[in-house]
């Protein structure tokens, strides 16, 4: 008669599975995403009809290019990521009422009673081949040009800043300072 091979007690092997199995979920650490936290306008009414003739002046729109090589073409020469901050900013400003930066109209804000309220726009277009970490640097730089601009008009104003302030006040200053990113379908603008 042959011999017996003792049995192997398996009855802890899915215990030990499991632990791992926890182990490995509790230590793996997970890259997060980035993205962009939008509002996006509401449709416009089935029945609205497009004037043709509504047209953006050239002067209130601010381009930005953005090619396969993740190069940046803003108002038709060339920038840096980290500059585009300050040019975004000073475009919109229009401080000195300058012709070629964008037009102001006169417009009655709760808080501030009758300023002068900025038409800029910034229109952004990307290549195809732009790598994500480009485009989402090039779209923190115009947010955050618009969201110091905003700081600043809530420091000046209540010595405070934008998020720390009632909403009836962050409407107000999203009216001086709208937040005006259009953005266009990804097309080959540039590079290989």
């Amino acid at each position: 008669m042959p011999k017996k091979l003792p049995e192997y007690n398996a009855s802890s092997l899915a215990d030990i599975a499991f632990m791992l199995l926890i182990f490995f979920l509790v230590t793996t650490t997970m890259d997060v995403d980035s993205g962009l936290r939008r509002k996006l306008p509401p449709m416009p009414p089935k029945d609205a009809k497009i004037d043709p003739n509504n047209k953006i002046k050239d002067r209130n729109v601010f381009e930005v290019l953005v090619n396969s090589k993740n190069q940046l073409l803003v108002e038709g020469q060339l920038m840096r990521v980290e500059d585009l901050h300050d040019a975004a900013k000073e475009f919109m400003l229009n401080e000195n009422n300058s012709a070629n930066l964008p037009e102001k109209k006169e417009d009655t804000i709760p808080f501030f009673g009758k300023v002068m309220v900025t038409k800029g726009v910034i229109s952004l277009r990307n290549d195809i081949g732009t790598t994500y970490g480009t485009y989402i640097a090039v779209q923190n730089e115009l947010v955050r040009a618009i969201n110091d601009i905003r700081n600043d008009i809530a420091r000046s104003k209540w010595n405070k800043d934008y998020e720390d302030l009632e909403s009836d006040q962050q409407k107000a200053i999203r009216k001086i300072m709208p937040q005006r990113i259009s953005e266009a379908e990804p097309k080959k603008v540039g590079g290989k």
